[in-house]
């Protein structure tokens, strides 16, 4: 009988060979342990995925994998365990976050106390009332949506339209009082070899 690669043999006393047990499994009756830090990439990634808040059927879509790994997975003694360990990070950040919040709230709420309760006349009541009016409607979660939406618009003009633009504005600063002096300019045409 000659040895399979990988697997490890011996020479018994009578000249025969024989395969020494396999270490990588558990011994017989008893059930193997894995650490946490066993974990394959994919389970990894399941567990993340599922820490975040996705469904199962998500992260299979996600991962292109079957449901049913998924599942395996995060109801594995294993998996539950990492999950436990995530939410309860996510717990304590959330936690910290939460104390900075309210840390960084009193602060702020103390300086409008300051600007309310001045009497030093360095605030005037159209300050005041701009400061009230932000924090109202702050705190009553109806702050002015502060997205800037802008557009443009480009055209090509031709060269009588151009002076159109040119003269009317000339007349425009003639009527109103202002005089500015404009000087044409010959115009390349780029694309030819002339000019215009």
């Amino acid at each position: 009988m000659s040895g399979m690669e990988g697997v490890e043999s011996r020479e018994g006393l009578y000249g025969f060979e024989y395969l020494l047990p396999d270490k990588r499994r558990a011994p017989e009756g008893e059930r193997k342990t894995y650490e946490i830090k066993g974990l394959w990439q994919r389970n990894h990634e399941i567990i993340r995925l599922t820490a975040l808040g996705y469904k199962g059927v998500e992260v299979a879509e996600i991962l292109n994998i079957d449901p049913q790994t998924v599942s395996n997975t995060v109801n594995s003694e294993l998996g539950m365990r990492k999950l436990s360990e995530l939410r309860l990070e996510s717990d304590d950040e959330t936690k910290k976050t939460f104390e900075k919040i309210r840390i960084l709230t009193n602060k702020a709420l103390n300086v409008y106390h300051e600007i309310f309760d001045d009497e030093s006349g360095e605030c005037s009541l159209k300050d005041k009332k701009a400061v009230a009016d932000v924090v109202t409607l702050e705190l009553a979660g109806m702050k002015a949506p502060t997205r800037i939406h802008s557009s443009h618009v480009s055209t090509v003009l031709t060269k009588e339209e151009m002076e159109a633009f040119r003269e009317r504005g000339l007349r425009a600063a003639q009527e109103s009082g202002l005089t500015i002096t404009v000087e044409a300019e010959e115009v390349k045409d780029d694309v030819g070899s002339g000019t215009t």
